[in-house]
C-alpha cells in the first residue's frame, strides 16, 4: 500500500464526521448512531440523504452546501476515495455531513426502519452480468426499503445506457412510477437545477468522451417486486471505464 494511502487512512481516524466500523465490531457493539442520527449526531429531526457508492463525496458535499436544511452521508467501502470529501466537509466546519466507510450491503447497521429520507446513486458500476450486485436490482431496492420511510425515493445518475434501461425497465414492472428520467441529462434538464451543479469525478470522464449522462429518480413504494422479464436480454454497455483496461468507444453519430 502506498505511503500516501496510508497517510490518508490516518487522517480518516481523526476526523470526526467520519465513522469506519469493521463488520466484527458490528456484531459484537452494534452501531451508538443507528436510528439517533438526528438527534445525536446531527442534532436535528432533517431528512437524511444518503449517497451510495460515494467514491470521493461530490455529492454528499456538493448536496449538503445547497441544501443546508438536510442531512447528508456519503458510505463506500474506499477509504483512500472518501478522504476527498471528509476533509472538504471538515474544513468548510459543515455541520450536515458525515461519511461512513462499510460495505453498502450493511445498511441495516447503521439506520434504523424509517431513518432514511432519500437515496443518491452516482454513477456505480452497472454490474452487467451480476443483478443482485446491481444496487439498482431488486435485492438491493428491497434492502432501502427496509431504512427509509415509505415516501422514501432514490435518483440514479448513470453514463451506463444498460443500467439506465434496466432501472427504468425494473421500476416500470414493478409499479414504481418515475418521477424524473432522460436519457440526456444535461440537454433536457432546466440549467438552474441542483443536480446539473455537481459533477463527479467520474461524470466528467464519460462527458469529456462525450457520453450522456442519464437519471432516474423513482420512488421505492411498498408493492412487492420482482425482476423484470426481459432485462436479460438488454444490449450490454460497448465500453469500459478508464480503470478496467481496454476502451471501446461507442459510436456517437
Amino acid at each position: 500500500m502506498g505511503k500516501n494511502k496510508l497517510k490518508k487512512f490516518a487522517e480518516m481516524k481523526t476526523i470526526d464526521l467520519v465513522f469506519q466500523y469493521p463488520f466484527s465490531r458490528l456484531k459484537e457493539e452494534g452501531f451508538p448512531l443507528r436510528g439517533r442520527w438526528g438527534s445525536d449526531f446531527f442534532g436535528n429531526d432533517n431528512p437524511i440523504v444518503l449517497e451510495l457508492g460515494c467514491g470521493k463525496g461530490e455529492y454528499t458535499v456538493g448536496l449538503a452546501r445547497q441544501f443546508p436544511d438536510r442531512n447528508f452521508i456519503g458510505i463506500d467501502i474506499k477509504g483512500a476515495r472518501m478522504w476527498t470529501g471528509a476533509c472538504q466537509a471538515r474544513d468548510a466546519g459543515m455541520e450536515n455531513v458525515a461519511f461512513i466507510r462499510t460495505s453498502i450491503e450493511l445498511l441495516e447497521s447503521f439506520f434504523a426502519p424509517g431513518e432514511v429520507a432519500e437515496i443518491w446513486i452516482t454513477f456505480p458500476d452497472p454490474q452487467m452480468k451480476k443483478v443482485r450486485k446491481r444496487l439498482t436490482g431488486t435485492r438491493f431496492i428491497e434492502l432501502y426499503r427496509h431504512v427509509s420511510r415509505p415516501e422514501g425515493i432514490v435518483n440514479l445518475k448513470t453514463d451506463s445506457p444498460f443500467l439506465y434501461a434496466y432501472t427504468s425497465m425494473m421500476a416500470a414492472h414493478n409499479g414504481l412510477e418515475t418521477i424524473e428520467s432522460t436519457d440526456d441529462l444535461y440537454a433536457t434538464i432546466a440549467p438552474d437545477n441542483p443536480i446539473l451543479n455537481i459533477r463527479t469525478h467520474y461524470e466528467n470522464q464519460w462527458l469529456d468522451r462525450g457520453l450522456t449522462i442519464k437519471y432516474i429518480k423513482f420512488p421505492l413504494g411498498e408493492s412487492p417486486l420482482s425482476e423484470p422479464p426481459g432485462a436479460d436480454e438488454l444490449e450490454h454497455d460497448t465500453y469500459r471505464s478508464y480503470s478496467r483496461g481496454y476502451i471501446q468507444m461507442p459510436d456517437l453519430l
